[in-house]
């Protein structure tokens, strides 16, 4: 496993911002980080990287104990903060030149180069930071945590600022650098998780409320099916609640109706008759599946027992 996190707690004081989290996170795995503000996602990403010590638990990096080898460890990562620590005053290449010097690379200029192409930054390479829009500034950070090739990638909002364009490029490239790295990446876009990780880990007030795929936290928590019906004319709310197996009946329009119902029964063909009594047409008939925005306010609306 490239990240063993095992009954992991961090207090401030009487605040518990961790409490006893466990996880893992295997080679070539990008899992999204998610929780609500203040849900304890950067206290836990920072006990990885080892810029804050745990209260107690473990935590170990590619075999290695994070409290007995930090150093190694940070060789071995690249972490990019929420807060992303830049030297404004600084020429993007230069900048990234300082820091393959801090690694000690081999071939810096041939190194910087080629991150530089990697996340898109050729034409803004002669400018000095302070003068980079926020979404530049993001793949600044985002190129100096690649720099030195590390197995391990932390990131914590690495598209925060970016435009959709940005976002598409940004994600291909995370979704690349997944499929040989460890990458374990915190974000609130919803869709950005769906579209790139493998695997979701959810926090809520510092506590684990989920760990798995998105199809498989979806299939638990869907106890019942969910159909988007548009008819070609108004229809009757009663007309609807009536049909077998359906458990609710939302308006979206006259013509456009959600129905929840019971897995177990087929209402398609209840549908179409509804339509022919009623001398109008079904136009589309869609099953809607969970999504993960659903999920995770399912699962982080409600306050956390503690332990």
């Amino acid at each position: 496993m490239s990240i063993v996190v095992e009954n992991v707690s961090k207090h401030y004081g009487k605040q518990k911002a961790l409490n006893e989290i466990s996880f893992e996170v295997k080679p070539g795995e990008i899992v999204g980080f998610l929780g609500p503000n203040g849900a304890g996602k950067s206290t836990m990403m920072k006990i990885i990287t080892a810029y804050i010590p745990a209260t107690s638990g473990k935590v170990q990096v590619c075999g290695m104990d994070v409290s007995k080898e930090p150093m190694k460890i940070k060789r071995l990562m690249g972490y990019l903060p929420e807060q992303n620590p830049l030297y404004h005053e600084m020429y993007v290449k230069e900048f990234l030149l300082f820091i393959a010097g801090l690694h000690k690379l081999n071939n810096k200029k041939k190194r910087v180069s080629k991150i530089i192409k990697k996340v898109g930054l050729e034409l803004e390479q002669h400018k000095k930071i302070q003068m980079l829009s926020k979404g530049y500034k993001q793949r600044v950070g985002l190129a100096q945590a690649l720099l030195h090739d590390p197995d391990v990638l932390i990131l914590d909002e690495p598209t925060s600022g970016l435009d959709p364009n940005q976002l598409k490029e940004i994600r291909a490239l995370i979704k690349q650098i997944g499929a040989e790295k460890t990458v374990m990446l915190s974000t609130h876009i919803m869709q950005e998780v769906e579209a790139i990780c493998d695997r979701v880990i959810i926090i809520n007030r510092g506590n684990m409320v989920a760990n798995d795929t998105v199809e498989n936290l979806g299939s638990v928590l869907q106890s019942k099916d969910q159909i988007r019906v548009e008819f070609e004319q108004a229809m009757e709310k009663k007309d609807l609640e009536s049909i077998h197996g359906v458990i609710g009946v939302k308006k979206v329009s006259p013509t456009v109706w959600t129905l929840q119902h019971d897995p177990k029964v087929e209402i398609r063909n209840q549908l179409f008759q509804l339509a022919v009594d009623n001398k109008t047409t079904v136009l589309t008939l869609q099953k809607e599946t969970t999504k993960l925005e659903d999920i995770f306010k399912a699962l982080t609306s409600s306050p956390v027992e503690e332990n």
